[in-house]
């Protein structure tokens, strides 16, 4: 970000039913590092076709999409890029001279940690779940190789319609004697700000019996899922890893340009140490 805005600085923003200072402070913190002429602004909105016709109307280089407008921004858009279309849902909009694209970040992000932190795809897995965000994860899960696996959604249309679409089995819920191995999280359980802020995803028996634990609520980075998995010694990934490499992502379709790795660490830990989260 340079030390002002002028006429040809570049807006990018985010839509969020409750924004955070998160993606903000990493986006702009890496603008003002490689001194690009960017700007980053969290907005929230209750007439989302007005704030997708802002943003081809005004120029808006890019948007991030979070809960809950990751499926309903779908018609309002030009064209769909295969990381979306594939799971008909989208996290990003990029704007090319008015032409409003889709993306999916999340599923790239979800795909990669799943690697990275040597994920088994043999086990057996529960995800709670059946939004836009469930259908990134569980379309990732399925990709890295995972085929026991259980959606976890009390809504009977949108949770079987998940299951059948990847090839999985749904429940509304588990069952005493079930024990997945890996635990998911893809709801607001535990989300800072909620009214289910401090609750647990799944109970503590089923988190006992688990492998690995993964929560995507970035906000707080150690939800009451990972601390408790945590201090039960399991392996975890967190919403935080999610929010960073997707946001990366998002950084490399708005400008073209990829951070070193040394400087996507320091813009992640700058953007986590926000006190107004």
């Amino acid at each position: 970000m340079t030390a002002y805005i002028n006429k040809d600085t570049q807006v990018c923003m985010s839509l969020a039913a409750r924004p955070g200072n998160t993606g903000t402070r990493l986006h702009n913190y890496l603008y003002r590092e490689l001194g690009l002429n960017y700007v980053y602004k969290a907005f929230t909105t209750e007439d989302l076709a007005a704030a997708i016709g802002g943003i081809r109307a005004l120029g808006i280089r890019g948007c991030a999409i979070s809960m809950p407008f990751k499926e309903d921004c779908i018609p309002m858009l030009d064209e769909l890029d295969p990381s979306a279309s594939g799971i008909q849902s989208v996290n990003t909009i990029v704007n090319t001279a008015g032409q409003l694209k889709g993306y999916n970040t999340d599923y790239t992000a979800v795909f990669s940690l799943l690697k990275s932190h040597n994920v088994p795809n043999d086990l057996t897995f529960a995800l709670r779940g059946s939004g836009g965000m469930a259908k990134a994860v569980a379309c990732a899960l399925r990709d890295a190789g995972f085929q026991n696996g259980t959606i976890l959604a009390r809504n009977p249309e949108k949770g079987p319609s998940l299951a059948q679409q990847y090839g999985f089995k749904w429940k509304p819920n588990l069952e005493e004697n079930d024990e997945p191995s890996l635990l998911v999280n893809v709801t607001p359980i535990g989300m800072e700000g909620g009214s289910s802020a401090e609750d647990l995803a799944f109970p503590e028996t089923i988190v006992r019996s688990a492998k690995f634990v993964f929560d995507v609520v970035a906000l707080p980075s150690e939800t009451p899922l990972i601390k408790l998995a945590r201090s039960q010694g399991k392996s975890v990934i967190t919403g935080a890893e999610v929010m960073t490499l997707q946001a990366i992502e998002q950084f490399v379709l708005y400008t073209g340009i990829r951070p070193a790795a040394e400087l996507i660490a320091q813009a992640s830990k700058f953007a986590r140490e926000d006190p107004a989260k």
